[in-house]
């Protein structure tokens, strides 16, 4: 396995304060993410304190665990990495999703480090980069087009 990157942005009509504050909680990314199921917070812990833990089940079987690194809501951003079992063979997967001020806008940036093959490179540009990643962005042009 080799150190891989990924990463998808958006610039959108509105302050980094404003999206910071639709985006910036860890424990509510259903609330503006189309196609990801409310989460849970394992242990009933802070999801603004490092070493929290969000669940994603579906039909009470869990698909996805995702703990809190690290977290700066004066910087607007926050990073993640991804528990075991994951859905596709990587390790180390470590996302970060930030806002930065760009111009008089925001730009929202959504990456990740990981270690993969070369041969599950497509699959993770698909499944997270354009899944996950690329449709939360353009939830968020929706979102704030409308404002």
């Amino acid at each position: 396995m080799q150190p891989r990157t990924l990463e998808r942005s958006t610039v959108l009509a509105a302050t980094p304060g404003q999206v910071w504050a639709a985006i910036g909680d860890f424990g509510g990314l259903a609330d503006w993410h189309p196609h990801i199921q409310p989460s849970t917070i394992e242990d009933d812990a802070d999801p603004a304190v490092p070493g929290a833990v969000r669940v994603f089940a579906v039909d009470g079987r869990i698909v996805a665990r995702e703990r809190l690194l690290d977290r700066d809501p004066d910087a607007r951003w926050y990073s993640y990495a991804l528990l075991p079992p994951v859905v596709l063979p990587v390790a180390e997967f470590v996302a970060t999703l930030a806002v930065h001020p760009h111009a008089d806008v925001a730009e929202v940036r959504w990456s990740a480090v990981y270690q993969g093959t070369d041969e599950v490179v497509p699959q993770v540009e698909s499944l997270f980069g354009d899944g996950t990643y690329g449709a939360g962005l353009d939830a968020l042009r929706t979102l704030f087009s409308q404002s």
